[in-house]
């Protein structure tokens, strides 16, 4: 079969290649799964470079999330058959079948495309574990969305609006916001090239934020301090700007709010019973039809790099995803 492989680890992706490798043969406990779609995610950018702080035994073959049909399966497994459509993952989507354990897959919902399913456990479980878990956001609370068109922050725009939120979409994009604004209607929009502070202040009632969902962090982080509301909760989701922010102690004694950092899958690992419960709400709303992942582009796998790129250099409105079968 074909897949991409990760060789070793080096700037530019120089150390991935398309190739073919033996068809991989499900042990106990596993399925194979031909894959009709692979989400990239930035933890894919980076473990081609070591950067991520899971670090694979190379060679290996990345993709986190994927989308297909059962094709074998292991010794043990039930309540699958050949030909389900599901979904899950860990990791070796890149390529045309993958070994995936039974218990990290779930049927796919008639309601998403491959492409759709492919891209929605991770972003909206961790808009769900920040959004419901750590923030407990409650109907008619203001919920400021950095990165909102990113995966991960357009999840949260989209669940925020579910949970009955009052949600400001921010974007250094114009062009992303507008198309935020089209398909997901958030209360406003907010550029925060051109600073953000007083337009989220003003839009408040001069209050502020009560909820920040960042996975910017960087300046966004810095200005964001300035504008969450007393007793507020900002949401620590990621770096994609590089910088790792430092939290002035004295404005979070003076404006008594709450930094939370969350990790999704951590949450899940260390409260298991809430982990099993979160996972069958973002399932649960995927079926009932109430949410809308949104897929920006999809490419076959010998166009790896563009897809990639498309993460790299801040292109994708939603998600990106790989489909070996095209």
């Amino acid at each position: 079969m074909r897949a991409l492989v990760v060789e070793a680890l080096a700037a530019d992706y120089a150390g991935c290649e398309v190739k073919d490798i033996p068809m991989p043969e499900p042990g106990p406990g596993e399925v194979r799964v031909r894959v009709r779609a692979a989400a990239v995610n930035f933890p894919d950018l980076m473990q081609t470079r070591g950067e991520h702080q899971h670090k694979p035994a190379l060679p290996f073959v990345p993709g986190l999330e994927l989308a297909g049909e059962v094709e074998a399966l292991g010794a043990g497994v039930a309540g699958f058959a050949t030909g389900d459509a599901v979904v899950g993952g860990a990791r070796g989507g890149f390529a045309e079948y993958a070994i995936v354990p039974a218990a990290a897959l779930h049927r796919k919902p008639d309601g998403l495309s491959f492409a759709q399913a492919a891209g929605y456990p991770v972003a909206y479980l961790t808009a769900y574990v920040a959004l419901v878990r750590c923030a407990n956001v409650q109907a008619g609370e203001w919920v400021l969305v950095h990165g909102a068109a990113g995966g991960v922050g357009l999840a949260a725009v989209d669940l925020a609006r579910v949970l009955g939120a009052r949600v400001i979409a921010a974007s250094a994009s114009d062009i992303k916001l507008a198309v935020v604004q089209a398909e997901y209607a958030p209360d406003a929009t907010v550029n925060v090239a051109q600073g953000f502070r007083e337009r989220v202040k003003a839009l408040t009632g001069g209050r502020g934020a009560d909820v920040i969902y960042d996975p910017v962090g960087g300046d966004v982080f810095d200005e964001s301090v300035r504008c969450i509301a007393f007793g507020g909760r900002i949401l620590s989701i990621g770096f994609t700007s590089g910088r790792l922010p430092v939290l002035p102690v004295n404005i979070a004694l003076i404006k008594g709010f709450s930094l939370i950092g969350v990790r999704a899958g951590e949450y899940g690992r260390q409260f298991p019973q809430k982990g099993v419960e979160n996972l069958a709400a973002i399932w649960k709303l995927a079926e009932e039809g109430r949410v809308k992942p949104r897929v920006d582009a999809e490419y076959p796998l010998d166009d790896w790099r563009a897809a990639f790129e498309t993460l790299a250099e801040r292109k994708v409105i939603g998600k990106t995803v790989i489909r070996p079968d095209l």
